[in-house]
């Protein structure tokens, strides 16, 4: 039984106003406060080491927070958007570091969770053989 910190990447804008590759949107003005506001929210948690998706909302999410603990942001494919519960598990469940963040898209929050997180929102969650229960919701300021 294992400890670790999921977040939702923070607000980005419209898929459908974006022209660019998916991949590359950015976070919007809200996303870019949500971004910062989750420094202090965690504040009093441990974070050792950071993965995210490598779509750059999600690294953006968690860049303030990798900053301010003078961590890398690690990107991982097993966090993108359409990975697999299996794949996002096996990952969270085979990093031994306590501290861990996880970035990642509401459809891989679906498939661990089976239900949704709001943008910008971070859970302490427990991991067990197999489920995942949560211990506290961590909402963002914007």
């Amino acid at each position: 039984m294992r400890e670790f910190i999921l977040v939702r990447h923070a607000s980005a804008g419209s898929r459908e106003e974006w022209s660019g590759s998916d991949r590359l949107r950015p976070l919007d003005d809200r996303g870019r406060r949500q971004a910062e506001s989750l420094v202090a929210a965690l504040a009093g948690y441990p974070v050792e080491r950071i993965l995210s998706s490598p779509s750059v909302r999600c690294t953006e999410t968690v860049l303030p927070l990798a900053g301010e603990r003078g961590l890398d942001v690690e990107e991982r494919l097993e966090l993108g958007e359409g990975a697999s519960r299996e794949s996002a598990l096996a990952l969270v469940d085979g990093v031994e570091d306590p501290g861990l963040v996880a970035c990642t898209h509401g459809d891989v929050v679906e498939e661990l969770l089976g239900e949704r997180m709001k943008k910008g929102e971070a859970r302490i969650l427990v991991c067990e053989p197999g489920s995942l229960r949560t211990l506290a919701t961590i909402r963002p300021q914007a």
